[in-house]
C-alpha cells in the first residue's frame, strides 16, 4: 500500500483523523485491512490527487451521494461533516443538495436535506 496509504492518512489528519480507527473497529474483523484499503483508495489515490481542491471534491461527493438516494445516508453524513471542516458553507451544502433534485428527484433531496439538518445541529452550524 505504501505511498497512497500514507497520503490518505495524511489527508485524513486535517478533516477526519478518527475515521480509519472507526472503520477498523467496525469492519476489519469481518474483512481484514478493509480500513486501510479504504483510506488508501479513497483518500490516498482519489481525494489526494492534484487538479481539484478538497472543497470541490467534497461538494462533488455530496452531490453524488444525494443523487444516489437515502441508501447513502451514513456516507453523506460523514462527507457533510468533512465538508464543513474543510470550509464549505452550510449554504453551499444546501444549494448543491437542492441542485441534485434535477438528477436524484425530490425524495432524495429531502432525505439529504434532513441529513444535512441533523449534521448542522450536531456540529453547531
Amino acid at each position: 500500500m505504501g505511498d497512497a496509504l500514507d497520503r490518505g492518512r495524511y489527508f485524513l489528519q486535517s478533516i477526519d483523523p478518527e475515521l480509519e480507527e472507526v472503520l477498523a473497529e467496525r469492519y476489519d474483523e469481518l474483512l481484514p485491512e478493509f480500513s486501510e484499503s479504504l483510506v488508501e483508495t479513497i483518500y490516498g489515490r482519489i481525494y489526494s490527487r492534484p487538479g481539484l481542491d478538497i472543497k470541490t471534491r467534497l461538494i462533488a461527493t455530496i452531490a453524488a451521494l444525494t443523487a444516489q438516494g437515502s441508501q447513502t445516508k451514513p456516507q453523506l453524513r460523514i462527507n457533510i461533516k468533512n465538508a464543513l471542516k474543510a470550509g464549505v458553507t452550510k449554504r453551499e451544502i444546501c444549494e448543491v443538495i437542492f441542485q441534485m433534485n434535477l438528477y436524484g428527484g425530490m425524495p432524495a433531496t429531502i432525505n439529504a436535506l434532513n441529513t444535512a439538518k441533523d449534521v448542522f445541529a450536531e456540529t453547531g452550524h
